[in-house]
Formats: C-alpha cells, sequence, structure tokens
C-alpha cells in the first residue's frame, strides 16, 4: 500500500470533511489514516488512486496537489504496511 497525502483547499470545515469521508468510504483498499482542514492522508492500494481523486472532485472539491495526467499524488511515499 502507498501512503497518500492530498491537498484539498476547499475542504476546510467538519461538515466538508465529512463530505469528503463519506464520498471515499465506500471506495475499497482506502484507509483515512488523518483528516484535517484542507489536508487528507490515505492509506491507499495504487490502483485507486483515479477513484479516490475522482470521488473527491464529484462531492465538489479540487485536489491541488494531483498530477491527472500520471495518476498520482505530487508528493507522496511509499512505505512498508
Amino acid at each position: 500500500m502507498k501512503k497518500l497525502e492530498l491537498s484539498i483547499p476547499g475542504m476546510q470545515s467538519a461538515h466538508c470533511q465529512e463530505t469528503v469521508n463519506n464520498a471515499i468510504k465506500t471506495i475499497n483498499g482506502i484507509e483515512v489514516q488523518h483528516m484535517e482542514a484542507g489536508k487528507l492522508s490515505v492509506s491507499i492500494d495504487s490502483a485507486e488512486i483515479k477513484e479516490l481523486v475522482n470521488a473527491i472532485e464529484k462531492a465538489g472539491y479540487e485536489v491541488s496537489n494531483y498530477d491527472s495526467q500520471n495518476f498520482r499524488a505530487i508528493e507522496s511515499d511509499d512505505y512498508a504496511s
């Protein structure tokens, strides 16, 4: 699995965080590690990254540190699970 940290500038309030969490919680292979104003950290299977970003965008939020052409976060690190 990969640790993925995404910047979501529009996700500032508890309501916004709940909206994003509800949008992504049904995606298999994703575990939310930490969520705070403007930031989301998850453990994720690499194949699910595009689906995660699409779900966040469908909920009405922009992911600002995501490279949509290469389907990866701009700043992410691999880690052992």
